[in-house]
């Protein structure tokens, strides 16, 4: 740190200093936050005007510069992925949505058709050469500071401080223009709610699928939680993790004697990711074993063409809605978005290529309304206003608690047939009269 003492300075001067009137500020992505520069950033409330901050999936409790200027006089706030704390800023108006499919957003930044003026990136603890590690959220950091005018470190005492293989998830002071110190939250955990009998169902015709050495991307949602837990008390072993976000599930198999990643054709013996959720025991976990993991960007970890070169690729993710040629709405209700593709596309892609791989779209066949009423998730067509996620060419398998739809190589007829199997009864009757008038 002594070659590197010019650059500390405080997050208020650090932001007074770099932050102009029209800029473009990158916070990042997931549980990595750059908490002090964000306090700072809203003192400035009426000293800076049209300042716009992108970020996304963020899991801890408040963005203070939203907070603060609600009335949007200084600072906007765009998200590549809502979350459930910005799917409330959402309905107060102070969310601008972006869609990306992840893997190609290194290319916005790199490619200039966006820009950064300032990015403020959040890493551990530099070790005695100076270099620090990414944290909890690798993202796209390296590509999108690289192209950045100015670059802010804020160090978390908090972050895992694991650097990658071959430095694949560090950086160094001297890429800083300025370093930010102080003391920090604990980091955000995510929790998951106990599973409900659909979740379980559900999970247990999919773990019915899946071979020994199979490597695993899972979703954040119930279902992939409960996969992995089922998984955990299997006979299956050898299981592989390459994946966007490692989580809690990966620990409960690694504890379970199941995650050993001996299998996978490269990264062997290493779980893979691009960004950490989950609880502190995890983040713990990450801590103390280094050595077991592979932290990288967005362009390794989400690339279906890496991806698919491992045999018995198993993504599993949720949906909100698919229709009866297989179509899936992943993010929206209506126009309203819920959410984001984030890498689902990323994944199904990459199973799909994969020898023995299978991508699974995990859904609940109905769902109730407010007032009871019981609605249909798999529909005649994905409704006007609401997103089309993943095209019907890329979706392989669906489960709900009826079972699983293969829609791979077959007709629209007989992915309508496939997908009312697996409908909730009371609706099967009206989509067959559906699937009859729109499939000859």
């Amino acid at each position: 740190m002594e070659n590197y003492k010019s650059k500390i300075v405080t997050a208020e001067a650090a932001v007074a200093a770099a932050v102009k009137d029209g800029d473009w500020v990158d916070y990042g992505f997931g549980g990595g936050f750059p908490e002090l520069l964000d306090r700072a950033l809203a003192a400035r409330k009426g000293h800076l005007k049209d300042v716009k901050i992108r970020g996304g999936l963020v899991i801890r409790p408040r963005i203070e510069v939203v907070e603060a200027d609600p009335e949007q006089e200084s600072f906007s706030y765009y998200s590549w992925h809502i979350g459930d704390y910005e799917r409330k800023l959402q309905t107060r108006g102070l969310v601008k949505f972006m869609p990306v499919v992840l893997r190609l957003l290194p290319t916005l930044y790199r490619q200039r058709y966006i820009r950064t003026d300032v990015a403020f990136v959040p890493v551990s603890t530099p070790d005695e050469n100076g270099y620090c590690g990414l944290g909890i959220s690798n993202f796209a950091w390296r590509t999108m500071f690289e192209s950045a005018g100015t670059v802010i470190f804020e160090i978390n005492e908090h972050y895992p401080k694991l650097q990658g293989v071959d430095g694949s998830h560090r950086v160094h002071l001297s890429e800083a223009d300025y370093i930010v110190e102080g003391e920090h939250e604990p980091l955000p955990v995510r929790t998951y709610k106990a599973p409900s009998e659909t979740d379980i169902q559900i999970a247990k015709l999919v773990v019915n699928e899946i071979p020994d050495g199979a490597v695993l991307s899972l979703g954040v949602g119930g279902v992939p939680f409960t996969v992995a837990n089922m998984l955990a008390e299997s006979d299956l072993k050898d299981l592989g993790c390459h994946t966007g976000t490692i989580s809690d599930a990966y620990l409960n198999l690694w504890k379970a004697g199941k995650l050993t990643n001996a299998k996978k054709e490269f990264d062997t013996d290493l779980s893979t990711w691009n960004l950490a959720m989950g609880s502190q025991e995890f983040y713990d976990w990450i801590a103390e074993n280094p050595k077991l993991f592979h932290p990288a960007d967005l362009d390794y970890v989400h690339d279906p063409q890496r991806i698919g070169t491992m045999k018995n690729v198993i993504s599993i993710n949720g949906g909100v809605q698919l229709d009866l040629m297989g179509q899936e709405n992943a993010e929206s209700a209506g126009t309203r978005q819920l959410s984001g593709i984030g890498g689902q596309m990323d994944f199904l892609e990459g199973a799909y290529r994969s020898v023995g791989g299978k991508g699974y779209i995990c859904i609940n066949s109905a769902r109730k309304t407010k007032d009871g009423t019981l609605k249909s998730n798999i529909v005649p067509f994905i409704p006007g206003g609401s997103t089309v996620s993943a095209p019907r060419t890329m979706i392989q398998s669906v489960a709900t608690e009826y079972g699983i739809a293969n829609l791979s190589g077959k007709t629209l007829r007989e992915r309508a047939e496939s997908m009312i199997a697996i409908a909730h009864p009371d609706f099967r009757d009206e989509l067959e009269q559906y699937a009859k008038e729109a499939f000859h």
